[in-house]
């Protein structure tokens, strides 16, 4: 395939792409992202983390004669500059692990897309419907880039944080009007950003948090900064010295442009069921399900084998005792734990039970096999598949092929709003009545001539 243009075309897609050509289908599922992705953004409340880099963007004030007061900080209700509230909007909603997820990318678009979006269109007063162009812009741009850099770049670094800065470029970009010039300008200054390491769950550190808050303020500042004649290079993707080169032995360049137009990426993003890294999600169903049918006790269950693809090995197995509730999100044992024991790992089963003495024995019987047919169907389907060994000698197979959440498996409505609801409940971020009226304007944005706030001032 000729590479040489490649850049631009996917640019030229986002700059160019108009509510007339997204399908109605492709529209409400933007809105059911919107409302899963306002959900974890409240749920980030009190988080120190999120609180930590919220604090920094106070500090840096952010303010100027244009958009003084115009973005609005959904933690503590505040308005800050749309690149300090889309930092703090970003951290806020990938700390609960509860965000989406794209499978085939191994990315998680919305807590990169609709943070500088919403911040960028509350300070522009953009409609809904502009609004909603936008985040399908993102996400078809950070999915396809996920897709181009491959499985070996996921191996070192997140996703999210790196394709995620060109996701918010392009994003941002199509809400600020960007001609297709500018949009690839916009493209190289996002990418050469680009940044995320997986080093830091050996450490239980916060890294998490500043790669979603560095990706969306990033991309943001990429887009606003080519508005205004700032120059990226033209090849950030595919070229010699580009983001394959540096971070990917295994890039695909014609995910970039893969039926642009006709394949909408944004309408294949799962859900996440279990407030914990998706890579748990597939056994920790597998596993429900053996015990539901079976109707066992976790006291039956001797040892769990879990069959998993590399990708979870990788990005899993360093976390082996984990230190912190964040970091226990990462630990396959201690999900599968919840989930015998609880049968579902939310929230509050991570944050109250996660170093129960019955929950880390549980956790400690849990291990993991690559498993030569999920790792050859990952990433496009994540299929979980269990051995569990039972006290009396037998040996029971769980097989799940697309977990709760994925597109054939996905969530309702009425499913997604409870949801947003017991995530708010959680953080005590916003109360019944507010998430309400809140989730009931994000429901119809794409009637709002103007985004005004989502939540009342304090």
């Amino acid at each position: 395939m000729n590479t040489e243009h490649l850049s631009r075309e996917l640019a030229s897609f986002a700059a160019n792409l108009k509510a007339s050509d997204i399908p109605s289908d492709v529209i409400n599922r933007a809105e059911d992202l919107l409302v899963d992705w306002f959900g974890s953004a409240i749920a980030g409340k009190g988080s120190r983390p999120v609180e930590i880099i919220t604090q920094f963007a106070q500090n840096m004030g952010g303010f100027d004669s244009k958009h003084v007061g115009s973005s609005e900080v959904l933690i503590n209700r505040k308005s800050l500059s749309p690149f300090l509230a889309a930092m703090s909007n970003a951290a806020a909603s990938h700390v609960a692990e509860q965000d989406d997820v794209h499978n085939g990318s191994v990315f998680h678009p919305a807590t990169v897309v609709f943070p500088p979006a919403l911040a960028c269109a509350q300070a522009i007063g953009a409609s809904g419907e502009d609004f909603l162009v936008a985040a399908v812009a993102g996400y078809e741009v950070g999915i396809r880039v996920g897709e181009f850099l491959g499985r070996s770049h996921y191996k070192v670094f997140h996703t999210t944080g790196t394709a995620g800065t060109l996701a918010a470029a392009a994003a941002v970009g199509r809400l600020l009007k960007l001609s297709p010039a500018q949009m690839l300008h916009a493209f190289g200054s996002a990418g050469t950003q680009s940044a995320g390491l997986w080093e830091f769950l050996r450490d239980a550190a916060d890294s998490k948090q500043l790669h979603t808050a560095h990706a969306a303020a990033t991309g943001l500042m990429s887009a606003y900064i080519a508005q205004a004649g700032f120059t990226g290079a033209q090849h950030i993707l595919e070229g010699k010295q580009g983001l394959a080169a540096g971070m990917t032995s295994d890039s695909d360049p014609s995910k970039l442009v893969d039926r642009l137009g006709s394949r909408w990426a944004l309408a294949e993003t799962s859900f996440k069921y279990h407030a914990s890294c998706r890579h748990t999600h597939p056994a920790a169903d597998a596993l429900l399900q053996v015990m539901q049918k079976n109707k066992l006790k976790p006291s039956d269950i001797a040892k769990v084998e879990t069959l998993v693809h590399q990708g979870a090995i990788d990005v899993l197995g360093p976390v082996t005792d984990p230190a912190t509730v964040h970091q226990s999100k990462f630990s396959i044992g201690t999900v599968l734990a919840l989930v015998a024991y609880y049968q579902f790992a939310g929230l509050q089963e991570f944050d109250t039970h996660f170093k129960d003495d019955a929950i880390c024995l549980f956790r400690d019987r849990v291990t993991m096999t690559l498993d030569p047919e999920v790792d050859s169907a990952y990433p496009q389907r994540w299929i979980g598949k269990v051995k569990v060994y039972l006290i009396n000698g037998q040996i029971l197979d769980g097989r799940v092929d697309e977990p709760k959440g994925d597109p054939g498996n996905t969530l309702s409505r009425t499913e997604i709003t409870d949801k947003a609801m017991r995530l708010a409940a959680f953080s005590g971020g916003a109360s019944p009545t507010e998430m309400t009226k809140a989730i009931d304007d994000l429901w119809n944005i794409r009637k709002q001539i103007k985004i005004g706030p989502l939540l009342p001032s304090n």
